[in-house]
């Protein structure tokens, strides 16, 4: 008769199953995944080429912005290029008549930035009608003369 105690045996764990929850969870992120490349387009911004533009419009706001993004309200150029300065000449200008439409002319070289200034300042102004001014394309002169 053997009296000694016995030992319990070791626990014995099963990894199927962990293996089979690892192997879910690894399915379920590859799939549910998405993976964004940033990659830079090459853009050829349109023309316009729309119905000319009718003879100024009364009252009309101009914002020009020049090359190196200055803002000129009303032909006068402002002390800042920060948005605070723009709001400001613009609330000069406007006063309460927010329904006044307003026209940006900025020049083809005009750093996207300062546009985007422009449109988030008037934005929160109130404006909404606003227009961007454009020159049509040029056509190139025929070899031969029109009859």
């Amino acid at each position: 008769m053997n009296l000694r105690p016995r030992r319990p045996a070791a626990p014995d764990i099963n990894l199927a199953p962990l293996i089979d929850v690892v192997f879910l969870l690894l399915i379920f992120f590859m799939v549910s995944t998405t993976f964004q490349e940033d990659t830079g387009l090459q853009i050829d911004l349109p023309r316009a080429e729309g119905e000319p533009a009718l003879v100024e419009e009364p009252d009309i706001l101009t914002i020009e912005i020049d090359r190196v993004g200055a803002f000129h309200v009303t032909d006068r150029r402002l002390d800042g290029d920060s948005p605070a300065h723009l709001e400001r000449a613009v609330r000069a200008v406007l006063g309460d008549a927010l329904e006044r439409p307003v026209l940006i002319k900025a020049d083809a070289q005009t750093p996207h930035q300062a546009v985007m200034t422009a449109l988030d300042v008037l934005g929160r102004i109130g404006l909404v009608r606003i227009q961007f001014a454009a020159v049509r394309p040029t056509e190139p002169a025929s070899a031969d003369p029109a009859p």
